[in-house]
């Protein structure tokens, strides 16, 4: 199981949720996304868009209006 961080710190949620569905592409199951996100609509998208493909999610505020989105690969 390896771990990658995604940084998508100052991006808008469009080019956020295009990041996290190329990065989840090149994972195995059972490894873990970490997307570092700043942009609050992304903070709601790639979690949607993780757990409608079927993956686990946990939403971590690292601070004020900075979030990690935990990302557990559960299937292809």
């Amino acid at each position: 199981m390896k771990e990658v961080v995604l940084d998508c710190i100052g991006d808008d949620c469009h080019l956020s949720v295009k990041k996290t569905e190329s990065a989840l592409q090149e994972l195995e199951i059972g490894d873990n996304l970490i997307v570092q996100i700043t942009d609050f609509c992304a903070g709601v998208q790639v979690p949607s868009l993780a757990r409608k493909s079927g993956h686990n999610v946990e939403i971590i505020q690292v601070e004020d209006g900075e979030w990690e989105v935990i990302i557990e690969k559960a299937k292809q």
